[in-house]
């Protein structure tokens, strides 16, 4: 009889005597909804352009101008939900091994470095947007005024940043998921257990 493959094992419970995850001040909650929203639209949009080509051989044709822009809406409101769950890309051979101390540090660095880097985005993007509005600039699809969209960039940006920052000063330790929601395939497994 072989023994059982780790990848299959359910995950170790929770230390008990290990703080509970700090709260976030402002709910995370907020990029939840708002990435329901958005996935909403983008769906009900996509559907009604599919309906009227189907019955009509013709399109709604700012359908496409306007899920470009949801869908780039929606990879910066999940950005936000990632740094504050600090969730966000990294090489987990150098952020997750090594003493704990370490990984705190390596944690703050780069929750910091994301702050900085979305600061610099929000005002070169705010800059954008003044530039929008200065010049006039209409979009190319429907010819909206251009800053409708740019607008979202700076304003996305500082939360992003200011989620960083938030993740900064918790010591690198991810904010606590909404109690009421499963935050991972585990929890989920183990609910559906007996």
């Amino acid at each position: 009889m072989s023994a059982p493959d780790p990848s299959t094992r359910p995950p170790a419970a929770a230390d008990p005597s290990s703080p509970p995850a700090p709260q976030a001040r402002v709910p995370l909650a907020i990029e939840d909804w708002l990435t329901v929203i958005i996935m909403a639209l983008l769906a009900l949009i996509t559907f009604a352009n599919v309906l009227v080509r189907y019955f009509t051989d013709a399109s709604f044709a700012w359908t496409e101008e306007v899920s470009v822009f949801l869908m780039i809406l929606l990879a910066m409101v999940a950005s936000s939900a990632a740094v504050a769950r600090n969730r966000h890309i990294r090489i987990e051979f150098f952020a997750d091994s090594g003493p704990e101390k370490r990984q705190r540090a390596l944690a703050i660095l780069g929750a910091a470095l994301v702050a900085l880097l979305f600061i610099l985005m929000a005002a070169l993007s705010a800059r954008l947007v003044w530039d929008d509005i200065r010049y006039g600039e209409t979009s190319p699809g429907i010819g909206v005024p251009q800053w409708w969209y740019s607008i979202w960039l700076p304003i996305v940006s500082i939360a992003i940043a200011l989620r960083a920052i938030g993740l900064m000063l918790r010591g690198g330790r991810p904010a606590a998921d909404n109690p009421e929601l499963p935050s991972s395939p585990e929890i989920l497994d183990e609910e559906r257990a007996p």
